[in-house]
């Protein structure tokens, strides 16, 4: 299968609501994670490493920061006269304000994009998943298998999100898809990475929108179980949907504690724009441990078990550990950091203590001053 035959959808903001401390400035896609890179870098990445050439991203609000970060496209080599990528912004639909409000809405918004492409086949994607994944491999067993609709999942407590589906399967086929179940039980659950023809999604999406739908979860997948062969393709691989600020802290301390390249792989790179830096810093007083600390970052204190984005300052005698430090943020002398998530251009001042713990990391939002 040439994926080059596939077109790529990602919807950069469907559940900003749920890591708002994250998303008041900015789109899900585009929430810095691992030291220099955002949320939207793992699924673009995916894409372009099994050969898909045309990439739409699908946006709700607070997309600027987005648009800087993917500017034409060029550093996932999507910067093309023909095809490459595009970034779609909210259409209106019968006067919502220019907002979607859902999966389904969205997509009713990007009929024309999708039926303008001459591609034959969709792979649906999200933003808010941590995952390096071969979609190559998930577009091979969808057309090997006669599949009419291909869906990831993986076996483990169910993400905190609306509408996530749950499934039953019989061997690959899923034969019940529920919805809104919260229990704390390990399920079969989605996330939200779907393959189809083109012409079968535009024939789904069209159906909804004609018989009033709104939920395309509720109403396109689990209406449809019976009537079509929806096929289950299980992630073992590293995978986790960020359904919250502790998810997000949670996920990201796996890197440091051993997960780092089960996600950052050699023949899988993970693209990202550049930021030309000089190397990080340590001074002669300085420690650091068990970290992952980014170009342009100057370390005079001690650094353990933490993530630090670039540009980052730590100044002598201060101490953090246990911490994400988004770009160019500064700590102060003698300032304490532990279990804490500071945006970007947070300042600390001298001698300041601060803490979180590990299932409830503290959170300083961007531009403070501590």
């Amino acid at each position: 299968m040439r994926a080059s035959n596939v077109l790529g959808l990602i919807y950069a903001s469907v559940y900003d609501e749920h890591i708002s401390e994250l998303t008041s400035v900015r789109a899900s896609g585009s929430v810095p994670f691992g030291g220099r890179y955002r949320l939207i870098d793992f699924p673009l990445s995916a894409m372009v490493n099994c050969g898909i050439t045309a990439v739409g991203i699908s946006t709700k609000s607070n997309y600027r920061s987005l648009m800087d970060h993917l500017g034409s496209g060029k550093p996932w080599d999507l910067s093309r006269k023909n095809e490459g990528m595009t970034i779609l912004p909210p259409f209106d639909l019968a006067g919502n304000g220019g907002a979607n409000r859902t999966r389904l809405e969205a997509l009713e918004g990007l009929l024309n994009y999708i039926s303008f492409s001459n591609k034959e086949y969709v792979i649906l994607a999200d933003a808010n998943v941590v995952a390096n994944l071969d979609y190559e491999a998930v577009i091979d067993g969808h057309i090997r298998s006669g599949a009419d609709i291909t869906i990831c999942y993986k076996h483990g407590v169910k993400p905190n999100l609306p509408n996530l589906m749950t499934f039953t399967l019989d061997g690959e086929r899923i034969t019940k898809a529920l919805i809104n179940e919260n229990d704390k039980a390990e399920k079969d659950y989605s996330l939200n990475i779907l393959v189809l023809s083109k012409a079968l999604l535009e024939r789904l999406v069209n159906a909804a929108a004609a018989a009033g739908a709104t939920d395309f979860e509720r109403d396109v997948i689990a209406a449809n179980v019976g009537s079509l062969f929806i096929r289950g393709q299980k992630i073992d691989d590293f995978a986790f949907i960020i359904d919250s600020l502790r998810t997000y802290y949670d996920v990201s301390m796996k890197l440091v504690r051993g997960d780092y390249k089960a996600l950052f792989k050699k023949d899988q790179p993970i693209y990202t724009k550049v930021r030309d830096d000089m190397p990080a810093i340590y001074g002669i007083s300085s420690k650091a441990a068990n970290s992952l600390i980014a170009d342009g970052c100057i370390i005079k204190g001690t650094v353990e078990n933490s993530i630090l984005f670039r540009g980052v300052y730590v100044a002598e005698g201060a101490v953090v550990k246990n911490s994400v430090l988004m770009q160019d943020s500064y700590i102060s002398e003698n300032a304490k950091l532990n279990c804490a998530v500071l945006d970007k251009n947070v300042v600390i001042k001298p001698n300041k203590d601060l803490s979180g713990a590990e299932t409830c990391p503290l959170y300083i939002a961007k531009d403070s001053t501590v």
